[in-house]
């Protein structure tokens, strides 16, 4: 395959840099860290303005452009560090009904999601934190025309701003764990829905979600009763894919920042950029970022063409998080003592990047995907 991007992509790739540049400061990162929501109205608005939350949405429901160029973009958002429910309503949200949703369910929800109306998150992990088919404990028994559910549901990712959840719920058992999961479009206004929100390292917006016999009609189910944990699957996929894309935007913000501060740093009265030790760090944090890119962009695009890519995903999700989780470190050292203090914005990258390392699958769940 051609690593290069295209004509397109290139132009969506300085479309969001140059945005990001001059919206996403290192200033305003530091206080969407501290925000209860993580992001501004005004903000989001302006994404919607520039099609960035109608991408890899079909033309037919008001989006533009493919996963191919979702993933350039949240190459870019990973450059920035940037926190919004960008990631939790266009890959999971807008993902999970194109994936499963009818054609009215398409037509109602992933219009109103590319013109930046509504946010949707994806309702997945319990108590145990799996991605795994048999982790799925919550409730939804059918009652008349509709289902009640109960049950919990934890690191909900922007719950706290979400209109609507994708509720991932058992409504039969089996002895195939992957059997009797079904999708639900929630309301998170719904009567018996709980949202508490959860403080992580990241600076990221996660919540748990209690549902107390919560009413929802048998027309809000996406896809068919009892089988959707194939879609569950393509939607991991997917997301896993989006979040290396991000991590390899945090190495590359990594490396960058490393070098500027080789070159500017005297000891000994010479650059610290002039001693080996230093060179190699930074010659091997660049083999790691090359090698995560290509990993990360093969997955997409194998994706993108609707090819098998579990494996693909699976190989870029693994490698991605232990290179990057390499690359922090040696920026670490390469910064020394500065890189750890709370006005350097060294830190705020690591810690996402470590979230990011575990979110959708660590590295053990996807050398395991590999082997089975």
């Amino acid at each position: 395959m051609d690593f290069g991007l295209n004509e397109q992509q290139e132009m969506m790739q300085t479309m969001a840099r140059d945005f990001l540049a001059g919206e996403y400061t290192d200033k305003v990162l530091k206080a969407m860290v501290k925000d209860e929501k993580g992001y501004t109205p005004e903000l989001w608005k302006k994404l919607a303005s520039m099609n960035l939350t109608g991408l890899a949405i079909p033309e037919a429901y008001g989006g533009v452009g493919d996963f191919l160029d979702l993933t350039v973009v949240l190459e870019e958002m990973g450059r920035a560090c940037f926190i919004s429910p960008f990631f939790a309503t266009v890959v999971l949200g807008a993902t999970s009904i194109v994936e499963a949703g009818s054609e009215a369910q398409k037509k109602e929800y992933l219009p109103r999601i590319a013109e930046g109306k509504i946010i949707v998150t994806l309702a997945l992990t319990e108590q145990s934190g799996k991605y795994t088919a048999d982790s799925i404990k919550m409730k939804a028994a059918r009652q008349g025309s509709d289902y009640i559910i109960n049950g919990a549901k934890l690191f909900v990712p922007d719950a706290q701003s979400a209109d609507y959840l994708i509720c991932v719920a058992r409504t039969s058992e089996s002895k195939n764990s992957q059997d009797g999961i079904t999708l639900f479009i929630v309301d998170i206004k719904t009567a018996g829905i709980t949202v508490k929100p959860l403080n992580t390292i990241s600076g990221d917006k996660q919540a748990e979600i209690t549902f107390a016999n919560v009413k929802i009609a048998a027309s809000n189910v996406l896809g068919v009763v009892d089988k959707g944990w194939p879609h569950v699957e393509k939607i991991i996929q997917k997301a896993a894919v989006a979040r290396c894309a991000e991590m390899v935007g945090l190495a590359q913000k990594a490396l960058d920042i490393s070098l500027e501060y080789a070159k500017e740093r005297i000891a000994f009265g010479h650059p610290i950029g002039a001693f080996q030790s230093i060179q190699h760090r930074c010659a091997d944090m660049l083999i790691d970022l090359d090698s995560s890119r290509f990993a990360t962009y093969q997955a997409a695009w194998r994706i993108n063409e609707n090819l098998p890519a579990a494996r693909e995903a699976a190989i870029a999700k693994a490698w991605v998080g232990q290179a990057c989780r390499r690359i922090m470190a040696s920026a670490h050292q390469v910064h020394g003592a500065i890189g750890f203090t709370e006005d350097h914005i060294l830190h705020y990258y690591t810690k996402k990047a470590r979230a990011n390392e575990f979110s959708f699958g660590d590295v053990n769940y996807n050398l395991e995907k590999l082997v089975v």
